[in-house]
């Protein structure tokens, strides 16, 4: 984050309760928003919200291995392994599934990419559909394992079961985990779109949404000085 970011959250925090959900684990969360992200918000939700952290204390772990079970997962990687292998890109670097607690996140180029590697799948893939022609592939090849396919961010998406989308961690602020849930919950997303990682939380009846066209901090924080302050 960049030091004007923080200091906007700082001022944001003290007129509402703020809350970040992503995709990734929480390494990967510390890695782009900092080692002490954790300290910055009320809420903070890895994983979609199966870890989910209040005023830094974790609250709650869900095990996506648990659900599903290896006799069902195994499969399912092997044939993302083998589709991969077959799959004719520039380039491919490491790290292709990354199993998380939560999910799988599938990565054709592999999650080892440089920055100016991960531009330019970006630029690519919207060309050539990559991603989206996988994601098809999958949800024809295993229909009855109840899974969601999300593409998010610029080289992966994420598999977990259905209803596991970021609208898992809007349960942290109902009761019980709370006492009085929130009269208004405001979500700030760019990836709004079907399809999108965010788009079942933008979308859901127990959040107002509002999208991020231009996938900028500063539209976000444009947004909500206009709401709360």
């Amino acid at each position: 984050m960049l030091p004007e970011t923080l200091e906007f959250l700082k001022q944001l925090r003290e007129r509402v309760v703020i809350g970040v959900v992503g995709g990734s684990d929480l390494v990967k969360q510390q890695e782009q928003l900092g080692a002490d992200c954790l300290d910055h918000f009320d809420y903070f939700f890895s994983e979609n919200g199966l870890a989910a952290y209040k005023q830094g204390a974790l609250i709650k772990k869900t095990s996506f291995l648990e659900h599903l079970g290896d006799a069902k997962i195994k499969p399912l990687i092997n044939y993302i392994l083998h589709y991969i292998a077959d799959l004719d890109i520039p380039v491919k670097r490491g790290t292709f599934i990354e199993f998380r607690n939560g999910m799988l996140n599938v990565s054709p180029i592999g999650r080892n990419c440089s920055q100016s590697e991960r531009d330019e799948f970006e630029k690519l893939d919207l060309q050539h559909g990559w991603r989206k022609a996988m994601v098809e592939a999958l949800k024809s090849q295993f229909p009855d394992l109840g899974l969601t396919f999300s593409i998010g961010g610029q080289i992966s998406f994420d598999v977990f079961p259905t209803g596991w989308d970021k609208t898992f961690c809007l349960q942290y602020l109902e009761p019980p985990h709370e006492a009085g849930a929130f009269k208004e919950v405001h979500f700030f997303g760019d990836k709004f779109k079907p399809g999108g990682n965010d788009y079942e939380i933008y979308s859901s009846e127990k959040t107002i949404g509002h999208a991020i066209e231009t996938a900028t901090p500063q539209e976000t924080m444009a947004k909500c000085k206009e709401l709360f302050f």
